[in-house]
């Protein structure tokens, strides 16, 4: 079993935030108060749910973004422009389809002002490292996708960036093929048989995580903020079946499902404070009711472990971790430490008829729901008990991104409308009110 240490550091974040402004004038904050250190000899996942910040803070490490404020170093110098000693890998494969295997990989070192001679060589023993022997003169079309990520990899390093930063890079690829990359690349790094010293990469894997990194950082969102930053002190290779390893996943999953847990601390902290933070605008994830429910049944006989659960259903973070917060909202489940169990309410729907299990939802929504009901309040008020959704877009775009705001107007549309409390008319951007013959009561 090998291990590195951590010794110079690399990159360093200050202070940094990142905002856009709306075309109303509305400032939306993406990420918040980034205090971070990136050192040699180490491998970081950046972990969160979607809209964290991740990739625009990776983004900005590569200098491809500028900060709003704050300052991010490269070897203790102020960053200006692009970052020199970074390269990235992306999601997709992004190769010039006219271009063949080694002129891809030349790319880097192309744009670098290198001589063919010269540049050819490092492309030419990049490709053998990286296994791609014999592809030299074959075009992306006659690649498979495991093979064209492997060139990406191969442009990557050939540049030999000091901080490799890889952007989902195994989440196009199916199964078995990014198992056996992620491997291959862990080989890599370990033997030191490729020039990078630290290696950051984005994930929605929770595993992979665990698997690859000696660090992890989680994200929060609205605005991205570092909830958690520790080290994975199990030497490679690691054993998933183990306790240790568990024990881990376990530990992220409690972080990221428990999204307030941090600012409950805060509030604790600065309890002798008189000077209270704005209260934010409540979040909802873009999750359909169809899936909260079918969550909920699969959940009435594999209660307990979180962990093992989603390796059961084969999901990601990404597409778990919506849904239980969504159930959570509606008091469907609840989380103790990495465990998940259905609530009294939870097992009321599970038992309870069509027409009882939209009484019930409509019940929770209009307790738990701000936006819920406030678009319910709103038409009830009105005596034609119709209201344009642009209204209701303009109550909520100072609080997000005017497609966050649309997409978080839409969710609560779905989730009114599977309630009966109220519906949506399209051809006229109108919400309205449910007529009493067709709702139901509430008990």
């Amino acid at each position: 079993m090998v291990t590195k240490t951590a010794t110079q550091s690399l990159v360093r974040l200050q202070d940094v935030n990142k905002s856009y402004l709306q075309p109303n004038g509305q400032t939306i904050s993406i990420l918040d108060s980034i205090n971070l250190e990136l050192s040699e000899g180490e491998i970081v996942a950046l972990l969160g749910p979607s809209g964290s910040g991740k990739s625009t803070l990776m983004r900005m490490i590569a200098g491809l973004i500028f900060p709003s404020g704050g300052q991010i170093y490269y070897r203790n110098h102020p960053l200006k422009g692009l970052n020199p000693g970074v390269a990235i890998i992306f999601q997709t494969f992004a190769l010039y389809p006219w271009l063949t295997v080694l002129e891809n990989v030349e790319l880097g070192l192309k744009a670098k002002g290198q001589a063919l001679e010269f540049r050819r060589e490092k492309a030419l023993r990049m490709i053998d490292v990286i296994g791609l022997d014999g592809f030299e003169g074959a075009y992306p079309k006659e690649l498979s996708g495991g093979m064209r990520q492997r060139v990406g990899f191969a442009r990557a390093l050939a540049v030999e960036p000091e901080l490799l930063c890889m952007d989902e890079p195994f989440s196009a690829l199916d199964v078995l093929t990014a198992e056996n990359l992620r491997t291959e690349l862990l080989d890599l790094w370990l033997e030191k048989r490729i020039p990078t010293k630290s290696v950051l990469i984005v994930t929605h894997s929770i595993e992979e995580a665990v698997t690859l990194a000696d660090r992890i950082i989680v994200l929060g969102r609205n605005p991205g903020r570092i909830r958690a930053d520790f080290k994975v002190e199990i030497p490679h290779y690691r054993d998933r079946k183990s306790a240790e390893f568990e024990a881990f996943v376990d530990r992220i999953y409690r972080i990221i499902t428990h999204p307030d847990q941090d600012d409950i601390q805060q509030l604790i902290s600065d309890q002798k404070s008189t000077t209270r933070e704005p209260v934010k605008y409540q979040s909802l994830p873009s999750v359909r009711i169809g899936a909260i429910a079918g969550f909920v049944e699969i959940l009435e006989n594999r209660q307990g472990d979180l962990y093992r659960l989603a390796q059961e259903l084969l999901l990601e973070l990404d597409d778990i971790f919506p849904i239980i917060e969504a159930a959570k909202m509606m008091q469907l489940v609840n989380l103790q430490e990495g465990d998940i169990y259905l609530t009294e309410i939870g097992k009321k729907f599970i038992e309870g008829s069509i027409d009882q299990r939209k009484q019930l939802i409509r019940q929770q929504i209009l307790e738990n729901i701000r936006l819920v009901k406030q678009i319910h309040a709103s038409l009830t008020a009105n005596p034609k008990q119709r209201v344009s959704k642009d209204f209701f877009l303009e109550l909520i775009q100072s609080h997000f991104s005017q497609d966050e705001a649309d997409r978080q107007l839409n969710t609560a549309i779905d989730w009114g409308r599977y309630a009966e409390l109220y519906g949506y008319d399209e051809p006229s951007g109108e919400i309205f009110l449910e007529s009493q013959e067709e709702q139901f009561n509430v008990s």
